[in-house]
């Protein structure tokens, strides 16, 4: 079987859940990647096809840019990158929420299985915040759309809904608990953090920012480029972690014992769905940092932490994904017998 693994590149949970279960998918089949996202940061090895795709632009204050986001977006690109796919080549399509493998096997007939945190919200039983947003449920569904899904969120919502894939790194980590937080707030400048965490004096802050390019510590704050080994030293070793409400980061965090504050991104409705199933799990939230030092200085001081029920394993996902493909040839064939039959 031949496989094409699409992994959307501008967040770094769907390149660790690729670097996690491409090598047990090629057990079983022989797969090619491709990775699409302008605003990507982040590398994976053996890429077959990069392409500009779509991605969301955010400001310095912690929210999506709507303007600079619509202007990024190429159309025309777009459509060119989804006819350039041979997807003859392929008996399968895996789109870790990424459009461009999505869109050209569904304009091609080719049976495409959408693994992804994004899948789960194809389920009505995942949490959902107060006011649904009509455009952004639209969205989710038909960003990057598939015949299958195989979803992973905090818990198992619904039948196709697995629990989070934990990375090897994030498993294997020596876990202590020192005296500072690990704070990774990429929408926000790390000057901003800096400004909001350093009254906090009783602590030691870790932020890790794409703006900034060498580290340097001012006072209680000491700020990080990314960087892997650094981002988790100083995670398995921290107190706490404030992040925003994405899933793989909190997933890790409950998962090591960690006790966590998250900062949904504004104009984001994934990260605002995300907010509330943590809330659920009784994990604390507060959509803004502005304004909010009592808030912040209560977790500090009076929360504890939120540990998941459960973890997926890799070796099961994969077999869904395997699972998923042999219904769908299956419909496959069976409509085509129908279509001959009524020919």
């Amino acid at each position: 079987m031949n496989i094409l693994y699409g992994v959307q590149g501008t967040g770094h949970g769907h390149i660790s859940r690729a670097r996690e279960l491409l090598p047990l998918l090629r057990q079983y089949a022989s797969v090619d990647v491709i990775i699409s996202g302008h605003a990507n940061q982040l590398s994976l090895d053996e890429i077959t096809y990069q392409k500009y795709g779509i991605s969301l632009t955010y400001d310095s204050a912690g929210g999506v840019s709507v303007l600079n986001t619509l202007r990024d977006f190429r159309p025309i690109q777009f459509m060119s990158d989804i006819q350039s796919i041979p997807l003859q080549d392929y008996d399968l399509v895996v789109s870790d929420y990424e459009p461009v493998s999505a869109w050209s096997a569904k304009l091609q007939n080719v049976p495409v299985v959408g693994l992804s945190h994004q899948a789960a919200f194809l389920s009505p039983n995942t949490p959902r915040p107060e006011r649904r947003s009509l455009i952004s449920e639209t969205l989710l569904r038909h960003f990057a759309p598939v015949d299958r899904p195989v979803g992973v969120h905090f818990k198992s919502y619904d039948d196709f809904v697995s629990p989070p894939i934990i990375r090897k790194a994030i498993r294997e980590l020596d876990v202590k608990q020192g005296n500072h937080i690990t704070v990774y707030l990429p929408a926000y400048h790390h000057q901003v953090l800096q400004k909001i965490f350093a009254p906090f004096t009783h602590v030691d802050w870790h932020i890790f920012s794409p703006s900034c390019k060498s580290e340097y510590q001012s006072g209680n704050c000491w700020i990080y480029p990314i960087s892997n080994q650094r981002f988790l030293d100083s995670f398995a070793s921290c107190r706490g972690v404030i992040c925003n409400a994405g899933f793989e980061t909190c997933a890790e965090a409950m998962f090591l014992g960690k006790k966590l504050l998250a900062v949904p991104i504004r104009n984001q409705y994934e990260q605002a769905c995300n907010a509330a199933a943590l809330q659920q799990l009784g994990v604390t939230i507060i959509n803004s940092l502005e304004n909010k030092q009592e808030e912040i200085w209560y977790w500090l001081q009076n929360r504890d932490a939120v540990a998941i029920d459960e973890i997926a394993n890799p070796k099961s996902i994969v077999q869904h994904i395997l699972d998923a493909h042999n219904i769908e040839e299956k419909n496959m064939a069976n409509s085509q017998s129908l279509f001959r039959a009524i020919c």
